[in-house]
């Protein structure tokens, strides 16, 4: 295994929950010169409007860039969006060659980079042992590029006998510790969590994000609740910081409504 890649692929990871629309990216600069080979810049994207990976090892690898291999677990980008295009940046710091996990399904990049790469006299490999994890790491942004549609991820807590509440005599959790830490790794990884009104009457829920890791912007916390019964002193409502929608129907109370927009709830009426 590449250990150079295995970098990449860690400080992507960094990025996850803090990139969204976006992918997430982890770049490395080698200098295969130096003994055992040397890592010289590191970098990974974080949020919209900020260097991407690739820039940010080129920036800390400075002149030790130039005759160096990048691994980057991502197709560099060759257009001018937010940022200016990472294969330019590549080629100016004279990079001899890219070694990428897999090839960016954005049909503005989809192959795109690695051409213009390869046209300036840069060596390009894929190094396909990686593309499973690459493409992991990134399962939305690769399902919303080839389809148009958000990925969307079901979650249930089930008891032993297939159903998914214990006994009404029977209070407390039904799911691990295990289990519920990583029901906070799915929220901090989603930009949304849906649910609806029955969950929330039954279990005065949160639904927030309390994995203690750094989002780019607030989870969305959504209800279906088509006659508007959401308490407004529920703890969910009453946790309102922007972050709150309720989809309900002209079934929902215009009064509970005025009530849960001073909370600043967002009311959606379908």
């Amino acid at each position: 295994m590449n250990r150079f890649m295995e970098e990449a692929l860690e400080l992507a990871g960094r990025g996850v929950g803090r990139v969204s629309p976006n992918p997430a990216v982890g770049a490395v600069v080698v200098r295969d010169d130096a003994p055992d080979s040397e890592i010289v810049g590191r970098g990974f994207y974080t949020a919209a409007g900020v260097n991407h990976a690739e820039a940010l090892a080129l920036l800390e690898a400075g002149e030790l860039a130039r005759g160096a291999t990048m691994y980057v677990t991502l197709e560099p980008h060759g257009f001018q969006g937010r940022t200016p295009p990472c294969t330019d940046a590549i080629i100016a710091a004279g990079i001899k060659k890219v070694v990428a996990a897999m090839e960016d399904p954005n049909p503005l990049v989809s192959g795109k980079g690695f051409a213009q790469l390869a046209d300036a006299g840069v060596e390009v490999e894929i190094d396909t042992r990686f593309a499973h994890r690459a493409a992991q790491l990134n399962e939305a942004f690769i399902h919303f590029m080839r389809t148009g549609l958000p990925l969307v991820t079901v979650k249930a807590a089930v008891t032993l006998d297939g159903k998914i509440a214990a006994p009404e005599d029977n209070e407390g959790w039904i799911t691990s510790e295990t289990a519920r830490a990583h029901v906070q790794k799915l929220r901090h990884h989603s930009d949304a969590i849906l649910t609806g009104i029955g969950t929330v009457l039954a279990d005065d829920c949160r639904l927030t994000d309390r994995s203690g890791l750094e989002r780019a912007r607030p989870l969305l916390r959504i209800v279906l609740d088509s006659q508007l019964r959401l308490p407004p002193e529920s703890r969910m409502a009453a946790g309102c910081e922007g972050d709150l929608m309720v989809v309900t129907t002209s079934a929902g109370s215009a009064e509970r409504r005025r009530r849960l927009e001073a909370k600043g709830v967002r009311v959606e009426v379908l």
